[in-house]
């Protein structure tokens, strides 16, 4: 998810050609009479956990399969960013992609309702509402637009703001910040609350924009922070957890729905063992980031959260949504959150 600029990205680019061609060379001779390749693409790094069982899970869909299902990878933004990939996914020329809810939204308006701010108080909610009646209820919608969904969501995790000026202890400390936010008019809807001046920008270019000043800060998981390398350019780190962002993984419905149910079903099974692998990780992962971010020059803070609460009341922000979302979608959020005024 970092961006790798001008000439290094091309040589990342060409060098990553020149291992899959190589990988391929090597390849035992079944592979290369795959009856189904997919292309499976994404915006995360490929030291991320999520990408490292998927792996996982690719390697065991070709091996059960003996060899007819092969997918391919695409990390870390190299077919475009996530608006793009979006526009690819539908069109089939990918056929699987994780996004983020809140970025689907575009899209599936009822996909972002996750992120409503401080909607989930701990991972056991989360869970509950995501692999529950919540989950279901979306991936309906998300049906609607010819995406096929799995049942478990990838987590991406708690988000907090990192900025390179100031710590963010209270909502007044936002006021007039600019800030990164994914292209997503939640994210963007919360941050106005909040009375900041928030920037869509997809992460592919998230560096180089505080790299260059032309935004103050973003906001995201601390396994996003250390993997993409921000505290690089970033100097505080305040524990907002303001709130809970995961990724559907999305495959292209006519695609999808071409594949024989066997072929389906033994996806789908090593698809799901990879999300709830990878959500263990990101959990075990989290423990320790706080101390290894610290090491590299990260100030900590842990605001408050009662302000930040208060001024999206204030500004209308849940009953904005309320109307946008609509009563039956927010009554199965709350089933899970509490009431969100």
């Amino acid at each position: 998810m970092t961006m790798i600029p001008g000439a290094k990205r091309r040589t990342f680019i060409q060098g990553t050609a020149a291992a899959g061609a190589l990988a391929a060379l090597g390849r035992p001779a079944f592979a290369q009479t795959a009856e189904f390749t997919l292309k499976w693409a994404n915006n995360i790094p490929v030291t991320h956990p999520s990408n490292i069982r998927t792996r996982e899970a690719v390697d065991a869909i070709k091996k059960e399969t003996n060899g007819k299902v092969d997918i391919q990878i695409f990390p870390n933004n190299q077919l475009g960013g996530d608006t793009d990939m979006l526009s690819q996914v539908r069109s089939g020329a990918i056929d699987i992609f994780p996004l983020s809810g809140l970025i689907l939204q575009t899209l599936v308006p009822l996909a972002g309702i996750n992120g409503l701010a401080f909607a989930f108080k701990d991972y056991q909610t989360v869970w509950a509402a995501m692999d529950g009646e919540l989950g279901a209820y979306i991936r309906a919608a998300i049906a609607k637009v010819n995406l096929h969904t799995f049942d478990r969501i990838l987590d991406n995790g708690y988000r907090n703001i990192t900025t390179s000026s100031k710590p963010i202890n209270t909502a007044d400390d936002l006021k007039g910040f600019k800030i990164r936010v994914p292209v997503s008019p939640l994210w963007t809807s919360m941050f106005k609350a909040f009375g900041a001046a928030p920037t869509g920008i997809n992460f592919s270019e998230v560096y180089s924009s505080l790299q260059t000043k032309v935004i103050e800060g973003q906001e995201n998981p601390l396994a996003i922070i250390d993997i993409a390398k921000l505290y690089e350019v970033q100097k505080y780190c305040s524990m907002t957890g303001h709130m809970w962002d995961g990724q559907w993984i999305l495959a292209n419905g006519r695609r999808w729905n071409g594949l024989p149910k066997e072929i389906q079903a033994v996806i789908t099974k090593h698809v799901t063992a990879a999300v709830m692998a990878q959500r263990d990780d990101i959990r075990r992962l989290n423990n320790g980031l706080e101390a290894q971010l610290k090491a590299k020059g990260m100030i900590f803070n842990y605001p408050e959260v009662k302000s930040f609460r208060e001024a999206l009341s204030k500004a209308g922000f849940y009953k904005e949504w309320r109307g946008k979302f609509g009563d039956e979608a927010m009554a199965k959020l709350e089933k899970y959150s509490g009431k969100l005024l």
